[in-house]
């Protein structure tokens, strides 16, 4: 029986989506089906409180579930464009930049590699670009994005959601900030041995050129 209060804000990916009982991803519960009508009602970092229309709640990785359209604007209003793909590109932008200067002044003899190893620790930088299709990774969120030049979608997350459950932000990092995962080809950046963890990949926009998903 559906809660009269209930209110769809999400749908859950068509391959379905892990839960945890808890903020905590030691503490599993029961998957929900694919596409179905969740509302979320807390968060906190990467997770979600997803709410079923049964009354039954689960953590969620927040990233993963696909947003309900809202009604469009008014006429006469502006569109409001989501996730505009703008940001993320200035911030890699300038990542890229710092880190081609100090490329340019360790061959310079401007820098040791002990230094320059120093200063690029923790860099993650991704672009992929083919025409009009854009992936870029969000080191801020741990996770890549699609963009078919308008919006930006998830495409995969790089790793589980975060452990932290207090709501906090993910730290930033030198350049574009961290991640855990093996990110799609023609990535740059300094890339530590990845964990033995494949990305979890959202539904929707296809793979990068030469990547099978």
């Amino acid at each position: 029986m559906t809660s009269p209060d209930f209110l769809p804000s999400h749908v859950v990916p068509p391959e379905g989506m892990a839960t945890w009982s808890a903020p905590d991803a030691t503490r599993p519960s029961t998957p929900l089906d694919p596409l179905l009508p969740v509302q979320v009602i807390d968060r906190r970092g990467d997770w979600a409180l997803a709410l079923c229309s049964n009354g039954w709640s689960a953590w969620v990785d927040g990233r993963l579930l696909l947003s309900v359209p809202h009604d469009p604007p008014a006429a006469g209003q502006p569109a409001a464009r989501t996730a505009d793909p703008r940001p993320l590109l200035g911030d890699v932008e300038g990542a890229l930049g710092r880190y081609r200067r100090l490329v340019e002044e360790l061959a310079g003899g401007q820098l040791d590699g002990e230094s320059f190893a120093e200063q690029t620790r923790g860099t993650r930088l991704g672009v992929v670009v083919d025409g009009d299709a854009l992936w870029l990774y969000d080191a801020r969120h741990e996770r890549w994005c699609y963009c078919d030049g308008g919006s930006l979608q998830t495409y995969a997350v790089a790793s589980g959601p975060s452990s932290r459950g207090s709501g906090e932000e993910s730290p930033p990092a030198s350049g574009a900030g961290e991640q855990h995962g093996a990110p799609p080809e023609a990535s740059a950046g300094s890339w530590p041995d990845a964990p033995p963890r494949a990305p979890q990949f959202a539904p929707g926009p296809p793979a990068p050129p030469g990547e099978a998903r």
